[in-house]
């Protein structure tokens, strides 16, 4: 049956403006601010009250779904929460593991390890920070874009968590008893990184691992897969607010 997937970029932050590789392991806390917000440290990958506010501006034009995912990143989940999804969190949609190059940019990086950036950048293969190459990235998404709706849990196995509007997570009973994508040929709309976006149109259209330096995505933006394991149809790219239905 057809599964229509819906994969959403988050809100803009300071880290994306920065070019900063994003952390895998969420940044401890360093207070509370004025707002009452909880503060993280420089080059965390919370929304910043901008995002946020982009965020929130679309959240009435969001489209009912079946089934709600996010990416376990800070930014992915306020977004969702933002838009009023009660998404839960899979692991298998955590951006690529950047080891020791996470929450630095990308200036610094290739300032500090010219060499060991030119290597990762060129083959896909290579892990030079110490986390996931491109071709393991690549693999987790394809695994997980693939067993939609065959019955397999879309998490692996692991337990998933909810999110509310604040960012928050909670245990969620989504999806705990209708497989892979929560209803057989259903729709589905996931916040995750745009790495996670770039990976599932390089395996959705069968392009080479070099394609994936080759798409951008935009914050709020759409990406929509249509189809089944092997044959995907891709519409992207288009502003959040004009993807409603």
């Amino acid at each position: 049956m057809t599964t229509r997937l819906m994969l959403i970029s988050p809100a803009m932050n300071a880290a994306l403006r920065e070019a900063r590789f994003p952390h895998t392991d969420e940044p401890a806390a360093t207070g509370t601010g004025p707002g009452g917000e909880t503060m993280t440290p420089a080059g965390g990958d919370e929304l910043d009250a901008l995002g946020l506010r982009q965020a929130e501006a679309v959240r009435e034009h969001f489209p009912a779904a079946a089934t709600a995912y996010v990416s376990p990143s800070p930014r992915c989940r306020r977004t969702a929460g933002a838009l009023g999804l009660d998404a839960r969190t899979l692991p298998a949609l955590a951006p690529c593991a950047m080891g020791r190059w996470q929450g630095r940019t990308l200036d610094e990086v290739a300032a500090a390890e010219p060499a060991a950036l030119a290597s990762w950048l060129s083959d896909p293969a290579s892990a030079p920070h110490g986390g996931e190459s491109l071709l393991e990235l690549l693999a987790r998404t394809a695994h997980w874009l693939d067993t939609l709706g065959d019955g397999a849990p879309a998490d692996g196995g692991t337990t998933g968590k909810s999110t509310d509007e604040n960012g928050t997570t909670g245990k969620s009973t989504a999806g705990k008893s209708t497989g892979g994508n929560g209803t057989p040929g259903g729709r589905l709309i996931a916040v995750v990184e745009p790495d996670i976006v770039r990976a599932c149109a390089v395996h959705a259209l069968g392009a080479p691992p070099a394609a994936f330096w080759r798409i951008d995505v935009r914050p709020l933006t759409a990406t929509e897969l249509s189809g089944r394991a092997g044959r995907w149809n891709l519409l992207s790219g288009r502003p959040l607010h004009s993807a409603a239905s």
